[in-house]
């Protein structure tokens, strides 16, 4: 349940049915975040064009990294099950993705891909602390500035949808609950999954 009051289903109309509408078909259900941003739809029509911006630049695989591993470092249970919950789907597995966030390096990860996540960690915790050596240290693994640029604004705007969101008070979804066991406890970083309807 949101701190702020949010619009049921039941009583949505305009841009705000339209926003549960496309949250339901694409998911099931409406999400906590979709209500969340119930008062200002605008804004999620907003993030929605960014995310499509920066996401569209960079392969599923690097940018679920890199999501996962800025919203880790701002304590998203939220986002990380999100952006977990699809590397285990579409990329990896269950047990895969959770070795990548309990034990890295004993992950099936490329150096190139632990560099990423643990800028996109920095970015997230620390922006003013990054230094032309961290970008250095991602060219030598191969990445063009274009990607860097791209890392760090997909790592940037995780930090304010999973900001947003947990400032509101959203829960991750009661869905989340039937995520492997495993992960799901690995993924959740930050304030707890929402129980189950009863």
């Amino acid at each position: 349940m949101a701190f702020i009051r949010s619009i049921p289903p039941a009583s949505a109309k305009g841009p705000v049915r339209e926003m549960y509408e496309q949250a339901k078909a694409r998911f099931g259900y409406v999400p906590n975040w979709a209500q969340a941003f119930s008062l200002r739809p605008a804004v999620m029509d907003g993030w929605v064009g960014l995310l499509r911006a920066i996401s569209s630049n960079l392969p599923v695989r690097a940018y679920e990294l890199a999501t996962l591993a800025a919203a880790r470092a701002v304590r998203s249970t939220y986002c990380s099950l999100a952006h977990g919950s699809v590397l285990a789907s579409k990329v990896f597995d269950a047990p895969t993705v959770t070795t990548i966030v309990t034990s890295p390096q004993a992950s099936p990860l490329e150096p190139r891909e632990h560099a990423m996540m643990a800028f996109a960690e920095k970015v997230a915790l620390h922006a003013d602390r990054v230094t032309a050596a961290d970008v250095e240290g991602l060219r030598s693994h191969g990445y063009r500035d274009e990607e860097i640029f791209d890392i760090a604004a997909a790592a940037a705007a995780r930090c304010f949808f999973s900001k947003l969101v947990d400032a509101m008070g959203a829960q991750a979804d009661a869905a989340y609950h039937d995520l492997d066991p495993t992960l799901r406890e690995a993924l959740t970083v930050g304030r707890p999954i929402a129980a189950p309807a009863s």
